[in-house]
């Protein structure tokens, strides 16, 4: 299914190209959240006449994404969890234990903006984990997982 970004989709493309997707990618994902319509003739000189409200949107999004990246830099979150003896994790931390944990610093982050490269971290240490504000913005922070004390 040929469908026009409107806005920038990681592995995909920019604002305005027009891509071939697969019809479930285009149907389930890109069109409900509004970052594609079908391409067809009326589509496209609907979305040129509107491109630069939807390129300054873009941008907005851009610049406050850049902001809260420059406010999470270097950050290190502290996360307590019931521990063993050796160190392992009852359980572990996921990416809406630290969404949650960077919700309560002031910094409003969805759990699906937090990626953990080697997945739950289930044991006591320090970790760095990257937080994508945008698909441009990618910071680092350090989490760091503690016992948690009875």
């Amino acid at each position: 299914m040929q469908v026009i970004l409107l806005e920038k989709v990681a592995n995909l493309g920019n604002l305005g190209d027009v891509v071939k997707v697969k019809d479930g990618y285009a149907r389930n994902f890109l069109i409900p959240t509004k970052q594609a319509r079908r391409a067809t003739e009326v589509a496209i000189k609907e979305f040129e006449a509107r491109r630069a409200e939807l390129e300054k949107a873009a941008a907005e999004k851009l610049a406050a994404a850049q902001k809260l990246g420059e406010a999470l830099a270097g950050k290190a979150v502290r996360i307590a969890q019931k521990a063993g003896v050796d160190g392992r994790l009852f359980g572990s931390v996921t990416n809406a234990d630290i969404a949650d944990a960077l919700t309560k610093l002031g910094s409003s982050i969805a759990k699906s903006q937090v990626r953990l490269p080697n997945g739950p971290l289930k044991t006591v240490g320090e970790f760095p984990v990257s937080v994508v504000a945008h698909t441009d913005v990618v910071v680092e922070i350090s989490v760091q997982v503690v016992a948690e004390a009875e």
